[in-house]
This record gives structure tokens, C-alpha cells and sequence, in this order.
């Protein structure tokens, strides 16, 4: 059995699923991407329509890839940008390392046109003394060195969200591990000026009318071009 915790879930959100005239921006991670989620949103506002796949599902389980492709299968994203490393304590740092890889080959191969971005998992800070870290920290920055390691090799920009905030228990909540009003807002604008900065704008057409002709692959499952948008009837194009 897979070393899972108690309660594992899953949020998806997608604006402008009837628009396919602007690019659009995915934003995966856990619970602190889906905190900081409508600060993003709103300074991405008129530039990219945001998606967000939150999860509780660690890289190490093989289940991520079935989770991705709800969204990669139905929409095409100009940019990605991911993150993983809170949850999946059970897995060993070579395991993550390991599934990190593999997801992100998963992506590469569905989504080769799209701009994906690594962003650093952020530190775990004590409940009971907010000006010190928890010991999950240090698993957070072995985490993240293999991340980054894993990055470089393949060339993708990285958002230091550790970085950002491992200077400042003002910005963390009481729990030590989520952030408050503060903490969301400051995290929001630096993801969302990584995005500008970084994200490619034009890596595919959203359109399905455009994009089958462009784009040689097939999902392997049936006919349809990875990232195209369900029909306009919504009837599905298969099941994930």
C-alpha cells in the first residue's frame, strides 16, 4: 500500500473555462498555493486566466499524473508553475526526488510548448514558538535541494518561495505551517511576478480549432491532442 495520509485530497479550480481567446496559467501545489491563489489571480488579471490543481497528493505517488491530466487533457496552459513537498512525509527524499522527475517528465511530454516553473516549498515553523522551525524544515531543505538540482538539469526557472519567507514568522499563521493575510499577499505578488517575468505567453493556442494542427502528439487513450478543451456540448473526450 501506498504510504498515504488519514485524509488525501484534491481541489480544482479553472476561470474562464468558456474563454479560449487568452492564455491561461496553472499553479499546482498544496494548500499554501491555494491560499495565495486569489492574489495571484488578481494581479495576473487581463494577462492570464488562472487555473489551480491543490493537492494533497505527494510527487512519490503515481496517482499525481491522473490528477494532472484532468486539467492537461481539457486545457492547454501557456504556464505552469509547480510545486510539491508538504505533504508525503512516508516517502524518502530519494523517492520524492524520483517522482519529482518523473512528474515532470509527464508534463514536458504533455504540455512540450508550456513554460514550467519549479517553485521551493516553504519552511515548517513550531506552533507553539513561531521564531523557530519545525523539524520538518530540514526535510523541506533537502527537499528542495534535490528540486533545484532536478531544475537545472532541465533548465526550468525557480520561483524561491523558501527563500521569500524563511526570514519572516510574521508571515505565518499559528498552525507554523500556512500563512496569514500578510504571508498569502506577499507570496501571491512574488508568484505572479515570476509568471510575467518568466511565463511564456504564447506556448500554445487554447483553441481546439488551432491546436490539432500544430501539435503532432496524441494522448495514446484516443484521438483527441493533449490540452484540448472539452467540446462545446461538454461531452467529454474520455475518461481519466
Amino acid at each position: 500500500m501506498m504510504p498515504r495520509e488519514y485524509t488525501e485530497w484534491r481541489d480544482m479550480w479553472v476561470t474562464g473555462a468558456n474563454d479560449d481567446a487568452m492564455p491561461r496559467a496553472l499553479f499546482v501545489g498544496d494548500s499554501i498555493a491555494r491560499s495565495y491563489f486569489a492574489q495571484v489571480e488578481a494581479e495576473l488579471k487581463g494577462v492570464f486566466l488562472c487555473a489551480r490543481m491543490t493537492t494533497s497528493t505527494c510527487v512519490a505517488d503515481r496517482v499525481m499524473e491522473k490528477e494532472l491530466a484532468l486539467l492537461l487533457d481539457d486545457y492547454r496552459f501557456a504556464v505552469i508553475h509547480f510545486n510539491n513537498g508538504l505533504h508525503g512525509w512516508g516517502y524518502d527524499e530519494t523517492s520524492y526526488a524520483k517522482g519529482l522527475n518523473r512528474v515532470w517528465a509527464f508534463i514536458a511530454e504533455r504540455c512540450p510548448r508550456s513554460r514550467l516553473i519549479w517553485a521551493s516549498t516553504t519552511p515548517v515553523r513550531r506552533k507553539d514558538d513561531l521564531s523557530a522551525f519545525a523539524p520538518e524544515t530540514e526535510r523541506v531543505r533537502e527537499r528542495n535541494r534535490l528540486a533545484r538540482d532536478i531544475a537545472d538539469t532541465r533548465k526550468m526557472p525557480i520561483n524561491d518561495l523558501f527563500g521569500c519567507v524563511v526570514d519572516h514568522p510574521e508571515y505565518f499563521s499559528e498552525d507554523g505551517v500556512h500563512f496569514n493575510p500578510e504571508g498569502q499577499s506577499v507570496l501571491g505578488k512574488q508568484v505572479a511576478q515570476m509568471v510575467l517575468k518568466k511565463g511564456n505567453r504564447r506556448a500554445e493556442p487554447t483553441s481546439a480549432g488551432d491546436s490539432a494542427s500544430r501539435v503532432g502528439s496524441t494522448c495514446g487513450r484516443c484521438s483527441h491532442t493533449p490540452g484540448i478543451r472539452r467540446p462545446a456540448d461538454g461531452s467529454p473526450t474520455h475518461a481519466v
